[in-house]
């Protein structure tokens, strides 16, 4: 076979560490490589909720993608997608069209806010932290709440599957209010669709459950679990359960869709726009196609009272991208790759310190007993992971991704 054709669609942990580990495995003689991508900057996004309470800058956590790509002799397309046809092999842009002979689908998600009435932030009084521009927009709201102190809410809709950072708003969100000595003048709620605290969509892990009851109790916050949200307004959440919580800056994570193009697409993915993949994120009837992180479907848990879908973190979709690259490389060397389970790292911000968490698989039962960790230490190593991966990462090298996030 001559030089294959790969294009990766999506330039955020996926994308980039899919293009880093193919060219590792492929020389350019062998395989032309195209990250597509709409942003051309590369975002560190475990890192919205600094940029959202003021401790980061947007611009401290993100650094464009064409320079590290073409280091590593990627083309980069800073182009938007607008359909993939998977018969002919071609994905059309807003700019061209682009053949392949694998594809590697990393595009992330779409928050579907309309899921919830009144969640904006841009079209309604509610706030969310799922993409550059809503993050920038809630470090203005949280700067109007310490110039006008007010009740808070900070919660996930049912549906929702990126868990973690509810805690972490409501813990950092709790640490700069009470620096401020505004603490007194906020009272603080947290909802989540969660049947426990500490569940995420995995349904718990080891001791996670009572740090966090725990936590929340010793600070003063208010929490419900089972709670589906129904609707945001400038002065309260609405919800199946209770009567309405008063808020005057409320901050929902909405559940996850597809993204349009890719759910336009014929054939490549379910009805909710995300991509069915095998063990090997391999698509389970398009030839060549793959897909990584947010893009693919992974079934919940189990059942739950008010639905949480399944965790997807920076540190897994990481994993998927080295699992597709391995199996690609395998198949073009003739052979089956071995399959490989998902794990979960994870250190979550709690404001003066940090907790870590890790699980290995991240659905029960597990082989090992799940690790939960608390302390300052965890709060420093986040933030030095944090430096460690820009800087690697903007330089074209894979990460050590040990510690995850």
């Amino acid at each position: 076979m001559g030089t294959v054709r790969i294009v990766i669609v999506g330039g955020s942990f996926g994308g980039l560490t899919a293009a880093y580990e193919l060219r590792r495995r492929f020389s350019p003689e062998r395989a032309e490589i195209t990250l597509v991508s709409r942003d051309d900057q590369f975002r560190f996004v475990p890192s919205f909720p600094w940029v959202a309470t003021g401790r980061r800058r947007l611009e401290q956590i993100s650094f464009p993608l064409a320079t590290p790509l073409a280091r590593k002799q990627v083309r980069f397309a800073n182009e938007t997608v607008t359909h993939i046809d998977t018969a002919a092999k071609v994905i059309a842009s807003d700019a061209g069209e682009h053949p392949y002979d694998f594809l590697v689908v990393a595009t992330g998600h779409r928050s579907a806010n309309e899921a919830v009435p009144g969640l904006g932030p841009f079209d309604g009084p509610g706030h969310s932290p799922m993409s550059a521009p809503e993050t920038e927009e809630l470090a203005q709201a949280i700067r109007r709440l310490l110039a006008e102190p007010g009740p808070v809410v900070v919660g996930a809709a049912p549906g929702a599957s990126c868990i973690g950072p509810v805690y972490e708003l409501a813990f950092c969100l709790d640490h700069l209010l009470r620096r401020r000595g505004l603490r007194h003048q906020v009272p603080m709620s947290l909802l989540t669709p969660e049947p426990f605290l500490g569940h995420m969509g995995m349904g718990g892990a080891g001791t996670i459950r009572q740090l966090f009851e725990a936590a929340l109790e010793e600070r003063d916050i208010a929490y419900r679990t089972s709670v589906a949200i129904t609707r945001v307004t400038g002065e309260s959440v609405e919800t199946t359960d209770a009567a309405p919580t008063p808020s005057v800056c409320s901050i929902v994570i909405p559940p996850l869709a597809g993204a349009a193009a890719v759910a336009a697409s014929e054939g490549l993915t379910n009805p909710k726009g995300f991509v069915p993949v095998d063990d090997h994120y391999r698509h389970t009837s398009a030839e060549g196609v793959y897909a990584v992180g947010v893009a693919v479907a992974l079934p919940p848990v189990g059942e739950t009272p008010v639905a949480v879908n399944f965790p997807k973190t920076g540190h897994m979709t990481e994993q998927m991208a080295r699992i597709a690259a391995v199996d690609l490389s395998a198949r073009l060397d003739g052979h089956e790759a071995p399959r490989a389970e998902l794990s979960a790292r994870c250190i979550l911000d709690m404001g003066d310190r940090a907790a870590y968490l890790a699980v290995d698989p991240v659905r029960p039962p597990r082989n090992r007993i799940p690790t939960v960790s608390e302390g300052r230490s965890w709060l420093v190593a986040k933030m030095g992971f944090e430096r460690a991966y820009l800087a690697f990462a903007r330089r074209g090298k894979l990460v050590p991704t040990s510690i995850g996030w």
